[in-house]
């Protein structure tokens, strides 16, 4: 008996490490920021909480899937391999179940006790993750970030839709600054693991353009978010406390993005892709600090 619920708790803690928990932890982060900048008083219990749930599960889900497709690449690669699909301790039958029920379950939840249109944005990240990006754009392009980088940018909507049911232009701005954020953050992790990426086989950038033309792509892009990440305050839906953040925030990303740029090295990469983890998490979590002493 002993053994068979030993098992059990075993096989539960595969399947929650096929849900990819600290991405998945980011991605509900943002939606729920999205749902308390989208009114001046408190998110509703009952939204906040269904809200929450249903897009972790959905989130999780196409986590499931992306594990399934890519199986035999995360077998290859030292970042991956111990992921349980890789490793061969669950089958692609049994996640595809799982997925199917944790993301259906999360669907049911977002339709039935927050509104239509977060369930139906949130089904379409769920294909635009775990469909477009890792079957049809991750092997054919090493643009591949930046247009399936839409599905990752779309939490912040659909916390604010799931307590407004709209999409509002302060709503599409964070998404505006995830999804400029998305390929500074991901390329400096191709770069130090473009070895690994070449071995399977995937057309990431540092493979197909090599690792200068890829830092200038970071580079690039980071000036680039660091304007977009101005925005909020340009639009009015933030006021000093975020702008001094956000550029704070801002240069330090900057700063790491040229000395990528000019001296590369991998442990200089590897630490520019954990700031930019932190980046993105302490510039939303400064939006709703000012959000909230501002009223």
């Amino acid at each position: 008996m002993m053994l068979t619920s030993t098992a059990h708790f075993l096989q539960l803690r595969q399947l929650y490490a096929l849900t990819k928990p600290r991405v998945v932890l980011l991605i509900v982060f943002c939606a729920v920021i999205g749902m308390f900048l989208a009114t001046p008083g408190a998110v509703p219990l009952k939204i906040l909480v269904a809200g929450t749930l249903g897009i972790w599960l959905v989130a999780g889900a196409a986590a499931a899937v992306n594990c399934v497709v890519e199986q035999k690449i995360d077998a290859l690669m030292t970042r991956t391999r111990d992921r349980p699909l890789a490793r061969g301790d669950l089958s692609s039958a049994q996640t595809l179940v799982f997925s199917g029920v944790v993301g259906g379950a999360g669907l049911w939840i977002l339709y039935s006790f927050v509104n239509a249109l977060t369930m139906w944005l949130t089904l379409a990240t769920f294909v635009g993750y775990a469909i477009i990006y890792t079957v049809i754009l991750k092997p054919l392009t090493p643009q591949n970030i930046v247009i399936g980088g839409l599905s990752g940018a779309m939490p912040p909507l659909l916390g604010w839709t799931a307590v407004t049911g709209e999409v509002a232009p302060e709503a599409m701005l964070l998404v505006l600054i995830i999804f400029v954020w998305t390929p500074p953050h991901f390329w400096t992790l191709a770069l130090y693991r473009s070895d690994e990426y070449a071995k399977a086989g995937l057309p990431m950038l540092p493979v197909t353009h090599g690792s200068l033309y890829t830092r200038l792509q970071v580079l690039l892009y980071t000036i680039v978010l660091f304007a977009c990440s101005l925005l909020p305050y340009a639009y009015g839906m933030s006021g000093v406390i975020y702008l001094l953040s956000a550029l704070a925030l801002g240069t330090v990303f900057l700063v790491y993005a040229v000395r990528l740029y000019v001296r590369y090295s991998d442990a200089l990469s590897r630490r520019t892709f954990h700031f930019s983890i932190a980046y993105l998490a302490l510039l939303f979590a400064s939006l709703l600090v000012d959000h909230y002493l501002a009223f």
